[in-house]
């Protein structure tokens, strides 16, 4: 019996002991697992964690780049709060320019108004003393408007004999012709020119051209006040000697060209601004 015993404690001893060799192993089995799942977690906490700081730092970066973008929204408000106050000014002065422009069209208007009413009324003249003097060779009478004045050139030979000033018997008759067109333009006065060739001259009465071109002008003048009426307030005499020559001293045709008397018809000066003053009152202008 007590060998009995001694056998049964001896094999429930053996018994135990292979039974915990088993979940010896299997507890370091289960343990190993653990590490392996511990190490794994490990490395994505720290992962993670490597990620957080990652994204903590865009966080911040993203919360400067707000910051920067508030700002700039806040200077872009402003300037467009100064441009908006530049364009109110802006449009301000080009109203302004608007309407200083529609002055200066209104007035460039009116004054090429009163030109065109100059240059009616000098036509309109030209057209009188060409029908005046009718069939009168041209080579000896020349009429143009240059620059709103009309020019009348009239040849010495038809009023003066050669290096004589006494108006001729036929310079009657054309200064007589002259003298019915410009009294029936009451409005205008007229300035009557000598004009001489560079041949000299020096008699007892005449000294030199200048005398010449000046006395020329002068008996013309005489004449169309004593002989046809002209009012002499109208008229000025001049002489311009040989020093503003139409061709060349160097022919006889051209120096025929050169003795000349001209005559320039032109409007009072406040005959012009009363033209001006005329068209202001048009109410296709106004």
């Amino acid at each position: 019996m007590k060998k009995i015993l001694i056998l049964a404690v001896c094999s429930g001893l053996l018994f135990t002991s292979c039974v915990s060799k088993k979940k010896y192993a299997d507890l370091k089995d289960k343990q190993e697992k653990t590490q392996d799942l511990l190490n794994t977690a490990t490395v994505k906490l720290n992962d993670c964690l490597s990620e957080k700081s990652g994204l903590e730092a865009s966080n911040q970066s993203l919360k400067s780049q707000v910051a920067s973008l508030n700002a700039t929204n806040k200077d872009l408000i402003r300037q467009i709060g100064d441009f908006t106050d530049l364009t109110k000014k802006g449009a301000e002065n080009l109203e302004k320019s608007l309407e200083s422009l529609k002055e200066k069209d209104l007035t460039i208007r009116k004054l090429q108004d009163a030109v065109t009413r100059r240059d009616s009324v000098n036509l309109a003249l030209v057209q009188s003393l060409k029908g005046a003097l009718g069939n009168l060779d041209d080579e000896d009478i020349e009429i143009s408007v240059e620059k709103g004045v009309v020019y009348v050139n009239i040849s010495d030979k038809l009023l003066f004999r050669s290096g004589s000033y006494q108006i001729t018997r036929k310079a009657r008759e054309v200064l007589g012709k002259v003298a019915t067109v410009v009294k029936n333009k009451p409005d205008f006065e007229f300035l009557v020119e000598g004009h001489t060739d560079t041949d000299p001259i020096n008699t007892g009465c005449i000294k030199d051209n200048w005398d010449l071109s000046v006395l020329r002008a002068t008996a013309v003048v005489r004449t169309l006040q004593d002989d046809f009426g002209v009012a002499p307030a109208r008229m000025t005499a001049g002489g311009r000697s040989e020093y503003v020559p139409v061709a060349g001293n160097d022919t006889a045709a051209g120096k025929a060209k050169n003795r000349r008397t001209r005559i320039v018809v032109l409007p009072k000066i406040d005959q012009f601004y009363n033209m001006i003053e005329d068209g202001l009152k048009d109410p296709k202008i106004n």
